[in-house]
């Protein structure tokens, strides 16, 4: 809508009534708090899938007869795939709603699932784990429009942590539950199970949740289910220009990556082989992340509902914080810093993963609702860019700087981990380019 020229004044028309320049607040309440539940039962769910690899490596690599190398595909696989399915999923939930995209997520995560837990194939397991990904990549931008339509607008940033803290409940969930399960169940009996707790998740998305308030059938079949093909490439154009979509993308992008590459792939060999630690104490360090980041969600989420100016200064908090803890770790003598050192860093990191959602709230707030999804997507690809980035060159230079056993010194983790300072160097530029266009 255009203004009038300053200093003159358009008459009202007598035909066409005026129209309400702003929607309805959204009303929150038992509703709201019910509905979001009911969207973050999937993402629990999404989560266990996700991380179930993380407890069955080495089961994985006897079963299917692989090595570290192609035991690691799977992990970059998934990553990928779920970054790729942002745009596409942003798109959807858009076009079709949220609910019915939650509704797809947990078919396809249950079928890649079950298939995994009869795969005897490395192949065949490798495509299970894409289809796995397709679904877990459509559940947690699902539930932030969920969030839109019945939370009001200064709640979103506070509602996005405690999803993600839903998120972090379902890795606890895997390391707890899962890995005794592996264990006493064995492989196929496990995984069977996970997929068939879909069907009840399924049932309670399909029968209980709303997308809003006032959304019912009747309002779906008035609403167009599609849009002309031409606009989504339009959405898609005007979700990239705004200035906030690309400066979410690149925050996201930045904050995330040192926490997802450790704890997905590289923090357990890191541990491990370069700094000389058991498995178990391993184990601790990396349930010491998941804890951080609990904290580090409520005290994020708190802090940016009530004051929307810290989102900027949080980010780059976050962002300096992490290099500087990984250059002390780094620059240490031998390449072994002390085990408070490695406390301090890894806890440090826990906030990488809180800090990477105000990367999707300046996606919400600086576009309109009806492409919502769109900039969310864009947005939340970009912390899995970066961790597949980090993943990839930690892995080539480890392979550069192996010994002659296949081995890896502390001295080969020292250099291979400084691969971080690229990503994060360029992220950090484009944020401080953009935050100036995007008004922050």
């Amino acid at each position: 809508m255009s203004a009038d020229p300053v200093g003159t004044t358009r008459p009202p028309s007598p035909l066409v009534p005026p129209q309400p320049l702003v929607r309805p607040v959204p009303p929150g309440g038992r509703a709201a708090w019910a509905a979001w539940a009911v969207g973050a039962s999937v993402y629990l769910l999404a989560v266990v899938h996700r991380t179930s690899l993380g407890v069955a490596g080495l089961d994985a690599a006897a079963r299917f007869g692989i090595g570290a190398s192609a035991l690691s595909t799977f992990a970059i696989l998934q990553v990928l795939v779920y970054a790729a399915m942002q745009i596409p999923v942003g798109l959807l939930v858009d076009r079709q709603g949220a609910r019915r995209v939650l509704l797809l997520g947990v078919l396809l995560m249950s079928a890649g699932q079950l298939a995994f837990a009869f795969a005897t194939s490395f192949g065949p397991a490798l495509a299970s784990r894409a289809v796995l990904g397709c679904g877990d990549a459509m559940t947690f931008i699902s539930v932030l429009r969920i969030a839109a339509h019945w939370f009001p607008a200064a709640r979103n940033p506070l509602i996005a942590q405690l999803t993600g803290l839903v998120g972090v409940g379902g890795n606890l969930v895997t390391t707890v539950v899962l890995a005794r399960a592996l264990h006493d169940q064995g492989w196929t009996a496990t995984f069977a199970a996970i997929s068939l707790a879909g069907i009840g998740v399924f049932a309670l998305v399909g029968l209980v949740l709303r997308e809003g308030p006032g959304h019912d059938r009747r309002t779906r079949r008035e609403a167009p289910a599609t849009a002309p093909a031409a606009s989504v490439g339009r959405r898609i154009r005007d979700a990239w220009a705004e200035p906030g979509t690309r400066l979410g993308l690149w925050v996201h992008f930045t904050t995330a990556f040192p926490a997802s590459a450790f704890g997905l792939l590289w923090g357990m060999p890191y541990l491990v082989e370069g700094q000389g630690m058991s498995r178990t104490a391993a184990g601790g360090m990396l349930t010491l992340l998941v804890v951080s980041n609990m904290v580090f969600a409520l005290v994020f989420g708190r802090t940016v509902s009530r004051s929307p100016r810290s989102r900027m200064p949080l980010s780059l908090a976050v962002i300096s914080a992490t290099a500087l803890c990984w250059a002390v770790a780094l620059c240490w003598p031998g390449g072994r810093p002390p085990l408070w050192w490695l406390v301090v860093l890894i806890a440090v990191m826990g906030s990488n993963g809180p800090a990477s959602l105000v990367g999707l709230d300046y996606a919400r707030s600086h576009n309109p609702a009806e492409r919502l999804g769109t900039a969310s997507g864009i947005a939340n690809m970009g912390g899995f860019v970066g961790a597949v980035v980090t993943l990839l060159g930690i892995g080539v230079l480890l392979d550069a700087l192996a010994g002659s056993d296949g081995t890896h010194s502390a001295e080969a983790y020292r250099w291979a981990f400084c691969w971080q300072y690229v990503p994060l160097a360029l992220g950090t530029f484009m944020i401080l380019r953009l935050r100036r266009k995007a008004g922050h």
